[in-house]
């Protein structure tokens, strides 16, 4: 059975300062709107995931929150891993493995560089560094979320909220 795992970047953060630590940067307003965009997106697309997993970092549980809301999915079904923020790619890889097998559908929300090199771990596509906000869409066929690995992964989309402004 095919599996879909879905990796969203937060969106824009406040800059870094000497009074604000990095895990408690919040998303500025036109974070919330790209969130926002990038939720109506998926929502047009069908996209429902069974799941969602967000790094304990504002930023990013802000976006989740903001996507999750715009696909009709409350902020209260949002688990949160605290290895995700700053634990590296083996920390996402890590939540996909241990996630339910009755979650069809995964999204992760956390932070660059890991969930970039994340995404070219799984699929060996060249995805660069994702924009804020980003979302790539990766399908895995006959896997067990605990069997997902490097290379097991097929890079099915990959969309940014500047990309999403540019279509209009």
């Amino acid at each position: 059975m095919k599996k879909t795992l879905y990796l969203v970047r937060h969106a824009k953060a406040e800059d870094r300062t000497a009074f604000l630590s990095d895990h408690d940067r919040e998303l500025v307003p036109a974070g919330i709107m790209a969130s926002a965009q990038i939720g109506r997106h998926l929502a047009g697309q069908g996209v429902k995931p069974d799941c969602l997993v967000s790094s304990t970092a504002i930023r990013a549980k802000d976006t989740a929150k903001v996507v999750g809301e715009q696909l009709g999915i409350d902020a209260e079904a949002i688990v949160l891993d605290e290895a995700m923020f700053g634990g590296g790619p083996k920390a996402y890889l890590a939540a996909v493995n241990r996630s339910s097998e009755e979650c069809q559908s995964l999204m992760l929300f956390g932070h660059n560089p890991d969930i970039s090199y994340f995404a070219e771990y799984l699929t060996h596509a060249d995805v660069g560094s994702m924009d804020k906000g980003a979302v790539i869409t990766i399908e895995f066929d006959d896997l067990r979320w605990a069997e997902v690995s490097g290379r097991t992964g097929r890079l099915v989309s990959q969309v940014s909220p500047k990309q999403l402004k540019e279509d209009l």
